[in-house]
Order: C-alpha cells, then sequence, then structure tokens
C-alpha cells in the first residue's frame, strides 16, 4: 500500500505544481474556452489542463517502475498500452482546446487511441454473466473495446460542465476502483489485477492534484486534452480488470459473486453513464445529433432547480461516492451484503430528497 500512496502522492503533487505553468501557457497561446450558451462560466478560461495532468501522470509512472513492488506490473502490456493511448488523445485534445476540431475529427482520434490500446494487448478477453464466463475472441472482443473505450472518454467528456465536477468525480470513480483491484490483487494475490491498481491510483492522483484549481471558481480547465485522458485511464483500468481477468479464478477464492465483475465497472461509471444515455436519448429524440451540445444534462438540471454552483457539484460527488462505494462495500461484505444493500437504499434515498430540496421549498401548496 505505501508504494501506491507513493505514486499517487508524486502524480497529485507533479499536476498540482505544474497546472499554473499550464495555465500561463495556455493564455500565452490564447487557449481559452469561450463563453457560449451552454456554458455556466461567464469568463473566458484557460484550458489545456490535461497536459498537465498528463505529466503528473507519467512522473508518478516512473516513480512506481523504480519501487520494488510496483515494477514487476510494467512487464505486462495494459500501462504501455494506456500510455501511448494517452499521449494521441491528449495531442487531440490540446489541438482542440487551442483551435477548436469538429466531433467527428474528435471521436476518430478517440477510436484510433482505443486501438492503439488493442494492439497493445489491453482487450476484452472475457465477459462475465451469472453462472459462467463468456470467452471472447478477436473479432467480437476487439470491436467491443473499441465501442466501451469510445463510451466511457465520451461519458467523461460529457460531466465535465462544472467547476470541479468531472476531476472529482473520476477521483471517486477510480478511488472505489482501486478498492476493488487491490483486494484482488494484493489480499488475494491475484497478480493479473496488478495494473488496473496501479493505473486508477495514479488516475485518482491526477485528478486530486488538479481539483485544487478546478473547483469553483476554476482558474483552469482540463480541456479535451483532460477529459479524454481521463475516460481512457478509466476504461483502460475497467478493461484490465474486468475483461482479462477470469472471474472463474477469482470466484475459486470464494471472493465475489458472479455478477460483480460485470457490474463493478457499471457502478464506477454509473454517473456519467447515466448523463451519457439520456443526452443520447434526448437529442435523438429531438431530431438532433448525439453530440449536439445543451444545458440539459444532469449538472445543468442541478442548477435549474435552485442548487447553488458548488452544492450542484458536491450532490453529483455524493451520488458517485454512494453508487461507487456501495458496490465496492457489498463486495467486501461477505456476511451481511443485504445489510448493505439497506444502508445504500436508505442513504439513497436521504439524497434524494437533498438533491431536490430548491424544488421541494418552492413549489405551491395545493
Amino acid at each position: 500500500m505505501r508504494e501506491y500512496l507513493l505514486t499517487a502522492c508524486v502524480v497529485a503533487g507533479i499536476t498540482y505544481l505544474l497546472t499554473p505553468l499550464v495555465r500561463r501557457f495556455a493564455e500565452f497561446v490564447g487557449a481559452y474556452t469561450p463563453v457560449r450558451d451552454r456554458d455556466v462560466h461567464t469568463i473566458p478560461t484557460p484550458r489545456l489542463g490535461g497536459v498537465a495532468m498528463f505529466a503528473g501522470v507519467c512522473a508518478g509512472l516512473l516513480v512506481a517502475s523504480r519501487l520494488p513492488t510496483l515494477q514487476r506490473v510494467f512487464d505486462t502490456s495494459e500501462v504501455r498500452g494506456m500510455l501511448f493511448g494517452g499521449v494521441l488523445l491528449v495531442a487531440i485534445g490540446a489541438a482542440d482546446d487551442r483551435w477548436g476540431l469538429d466531433a467527428l475529427t474528435k471521436l476518430a482520434g478517440q477510436i484510433l487511441a482505443a486501438g492503439v490500446m488493442v494492439l497493445q494487448g489491453v482487450q476484452l478477453l472475457y465477459l462475465p454473466i451469472p453462472g459462467n464466463t463468456l470467452s471472447l475472441s478477436p473479432d467480437l472482443g476487439v470491436p467491443l473495446t473499441v465501442i466501451f473505450v469510445v463510451l466511457t472518454i465520451n461519458a467523461v467528456n460529457f460531466i465535465d460542465g462544472l467547476d470541479g465536477l468531472a476531476a472529482g468525480v473520476v477521483a471517486i470513480a477510480a478511488m472505489a476502483f482501486f478498492a476493488y483491484s487491490y483486494e484482488i490483487s494484493v489480499v488475494h494475490h491475484y497478480d493479473r489485477a496488478a495494473p488496473p491498481t496501479l493505473i486508477t491510483i495514479v488516475l485518482a492522483g491526477a485528478c486530486i492534484g488538479f481539483l485544487p484549481h478546478n473547483f469553483n471558481p476554476a482558474r483552469v480547465f482540463m480541456g479535451d486534452s483532460g477529459s479524454m485522458l481521463l475516460g481512457l485511464m478509466l476504461s483502460a483500468a475497467t478493461v484490465s480488470l474486468t475483461g482479462r481477468v477470469d472471474p472463474n479464478a477469482v470466484q475459486a477464492a470464494d471472493f465475489l459473486p458472479a455478477l460483480l465483475p460485470l457490474l463493478m465497472p457499471i457502478a464506477v461509471l454509473a454517473v456519467p453513464l447515466v448523463d451519457l444515455l439520456l443526452a443520447v436519448l434526448r437529442r435523438t429524440r429531438g431530431g438532433q445529433a448525439p453530440w449536439t451540445p445543451d444545458k440539459l444534462h444532469l449538472h445543468h438540471r442541478l442548477l435549474q432547480i435552485g442548487h447553488t454552483h458548488a452544492r450542484a457539484v458536491v450532490i453529483m460527488y455524493l451520488w458517485s461516492a454512494l453508487i461507487a462505494g456501495g458496490a465496492v462495500t457489498i463486495a467486501f461484505a461477505h456476511s451481511r451484503p443485504m445489510l448493505v444493500l439497506a444502508g445504500f437504499l436508505g442513504a439513497a434515498a436521504v439524497l434524494l430528497v437533498a438533491s431536490n430540496v430548491p424544488r421541494l421549498r418552492h413549489e405551491p401548496r395545493a
């Protein structure tokens, strides 16, 4: 655990220190987020924050490669594939942050980055289903991997609409996934889970280091260079754990029910995936392209019912922590999972009421 914490601290520290320099560089080259109809900020804000985050990720991985326990992770292909794909997406995202790219160009870049990861071996090999494990052939595993990576990238990109929202939600998701994979890798000594354990703690460190500069009022935005990087890393960790670890081997340790390896990534990514699904349905029903921007995301709706900017972000944090943390807690609750589930449902009910307090306060009485 100490080596993982050291790596996370290095990533967070480097990201935190480099972000002001990147902000000045963004101001120098004119990489600003303009004020658009769908935005909630009122002044143009520099972006390119993803460059600082990626520098922190690279520094953390360099340190990890020199640590006795973690250096074995670099014998596998997952970290290398994530880095190669990350370089490509950060470059495309930085170009978009400065000059603006159309949606189809960015989609092509996302598919290319996913393909690079697949070529490096980051690919779905298994699909856990109730009572069985489905082995995927390359003809099926490759397109499923690319689709999942692209969906995750765009899910993170879609929630990057309020100061600190994407960084905080992804940090929570990464820490939940780290706890889950750490239990498999370190406690149950299943080496195949080591790469996603390292990727998620590095991802959490990058988000935590960037968040002080990005929380309301934000001094810098991560831009597409950051949101696409976060989505790529989260998808790489998910594919490495859920799609490359045979659940039957883990179940042999009497550790997890059959559905949990499939439900965990859904729980961890629940908030951004729900927002993505609702946006696609909303726009296609309205006769628009799925990537058409609007101000009807979940965080926008929280603002519309009366929450302040910071409170809307914190509510989204709490929903992410509740769903992702609840799934991890149920995974570890060997003796009383139903008691944990009841507590989870009770907390969800309280949070649901808290999320709607402004609306309830102003509703006219009959």
